[in-house]
């Protein structure tokens, strides 16, 4: 689960304050303005390294420089302790593993970082619970500009310490609580405090439980949250039935460029209502409706404003049970999207039938670099008719077309896509019914030096291949000098012993400089080729994961 960073360094500023463990942060980041020489006080002074610091304490000075580099010190061996470095006004715990005693320890590290701008204590569990000791101290980090505190087991009295703590961090720009639970019926004790004119620009709040209430107050703060340019609210599903109220606040986040509602319980009347909004969204680059399954048949009537959305760059609509009504409508607004970039249709069975002229319109779509379109149950004329469009698609480089029979022999059909794919970096056709002769195809599409930029394969669960095509594949693979991945894994329920092709697997292997991964689950290498596994994973300095055998 990645994480999106913002840059946290201010420009420009002149601080006459510097402590000890402030410039230790900076590191090789040190900006390049003057600094006072003499070393200031900072804001407290612990006794010891684990004392807290009760927010009514009077702060008293550090008596002397050797305290402020034991401070120092301290604090570089906390960070070695759990595997981290000093990044510039950053202080990065993100899945440590923090103990009790380790909270204690960065409690106290907290009066020496006056000028922290980041802090992210995502995925540990012991923070649930405690959260008041670090909420105390929130008046000495003033300048926080992000607060991650995702999957950290809130408890109800966290939040709400952290709800009364807000309002001391006037800078925060990125708060992330998704994977709390607790924060379900609770949301306004933590937002509360924000008010007109609040600098948040990131709110996520993935899987926490958020009830009906907890969306209509959303829907009621957004007005007040002008800065915010992304919202996640996925897995959420009961707050459909507050979209209402959501959409209506959308309405005043012109500024709006990333908003999410995955697996939300969104219905047929969701699209109208979010249809409603767009008209206001004109900043929106990322949508995501995925993963709401009811979402199906609600495009029919309802999707003419998407087009105002003119800077949209990611589209998401994978399960949502699209209809062939909804896919005719789609196919009014979506060639219309011209700065779209990734395109997702995935897990929509029943648009394999109706897709052929949304699918031939995508050639419109020049700036296209992903096309998902896996388990679609495409059809011969939706996957002719995808097919001739691709050969238009310059730019891409994600291309899935994994669990649709139809492609199995018929990869011919791709084959000058394959040819001028310059920018393609991921070929998935997993479970394809791919045979012997397309394996073969792709080969000699490689041995021409095409798809010299791939970087992951996926020809998993494609067992009609027979061994003379393993081979011949195996044989040319070496000329994907960019591949990190490749897949060629059996079925769950079919087991087969490797042929000598796995010998010239591994012949490639040495020639392809940035391969870490081999997926070749339920094939059953012989006792020789075992020893010759065994040899290779011995004398190969590069570390290259070979996941073969039914259990391994």
């Amino acid at each position: 689960m990645s994480q999106t960073r913002k840059k946290t360094s201010s420009e420009g500023e002149t601080k006459p304050q510097t402590s000890s463990v402030n410039k230790f942060l900076r590191g090789s980041k040190a900006e390049s303005r003057k600094e006072n020489n003499d070393l200031k006080t900072t804001d407290s002074q612990p006794s010891n390294w684990i004392q807290k610091t009760a927010p009514s304490e009077t702060a008293k000075p550090l008596s002397s420089e050797m305290e402020l580099r034991s401070s120092m010190e301290k604090y570089e061996q906390f960070l070695q302790k759990l595997g981290k470095k000093a990044v510039n006004k950053c202080l990065d715990l993100n899945n440590c593993g923090l103990t009790t005693a380790d909270m204690k320890d960065m409690v106290a590290l907290l009066p020496f970082l006056p000028d922290l701008e980041e802090l992210d204590i995502s995925w540990n569990d012991f923070v649930g619970g405690t959260l008041h000791s670090i909420t105390q101290q929130m008046h000495l980090v003033s300048k926080l500009k992000i607060l991650r505190l995702g999957s950290c087991r809130l408890t109800t009295d966290d939040v709400q310490a952290l709800g009364e703590a807000l309002e001391m961090i006037p800078e925060l720009e990125e708060l992330n609580l998704s994977w709390n639970s607790k924060v379900g019926g609770n949301l306004p004790l933590i937002l509360q405090k924000f008010q007109k004119g609040s600098k948040i620009q990131m709110l996520k709040l993935v899987d926490c439980t958020l009830t009906s209430e907890d969306g209509t107050f959303l829907g009621q703060l957004l007005p007040m949250l002008q800065s915010l340019e992304v919202l996640d609210l996925s897995i959420n599903r009961d707050i459909g039935g507050s979209l209402n109220s959501i959409a209506q606040g959308l309405k005043s986040t012109s500024n709006l460029k990333v908003l999410k509602l995955h697996s939300c319980g969104l219905s047929q009347k969701s699209v109208k209502i979010l249809d409603a909004a767009f008209r206001y969204l004109a900043e929106l680059r990322k949508l995501d409706l995925s993963c709401n399954k009811d979402l199906g048949g609600g495009f029919e009537d309802s999707s003419a404003q998407l087009v105002m959305l003119k800077h949209l760059q990611v589209l998401d609509l994978h399960q949502c049970s699209l209809t062939a009504d909804d896919v005719m409508s789609l196919t009014q607004v979506i060639p219309l999207l011209s700065n779209l970039q990734e395109l997702d249709l995935s897990a929509n069975k029943k648009m394999g039938n109706s897709s052929e002229n949304l699918l031939s319109r995508l050639r419109f779509l020049p700036a296209l670099k992903s096309l998902v379109i896996n388990n679609c149950a495409l059809e011969s004329e939706t996957f002719t008719a995808l097919a001739e469009t691709s050969v238009h698609l310059s730019a891409l480089e994600v291309f899935n077309l994994s669990w649709n029979k139809c492609v199995g022999g018929n990869l011919k059909l791709l084959l000058e896509t394959l040819k001028l794919s310059m920018s393609l970096r991921v070929l998935r056709l997993s479970s394809c019914s791919l045979v012997t002769e397309d394996v073969v195809l792709l080969a000699s599409v490689i041995q021409m030096g095409h798809l010299a930029k791939l970087r992951k394969l996926d020809l998993s669960y494609n067992d009609s291949i027979c061994d003379a095509g393993w081979t011949m594949f195996c044989q040319n693979v070496r000329f994907l000098k960019e591949l990190i991945e490749l897949d060629i894994s059996l079925r769950p329920s079919n087991f087969r012993d490797c042929g000598q092709w796995f010998r010239h697997l591994l012949c490639a292997v040495i020639k392809l400089p940035q391969i870490t991964e081999i997926g070749m689950k339920r094939w059953i290498l012989p006792a020789s080729q075992e020893e010759e596994l065994e040899c290779f994973d011995q004398d190969k300095k590069r570390s290259i994961h070979f996941d073969h055998g039914g259990f391994q």
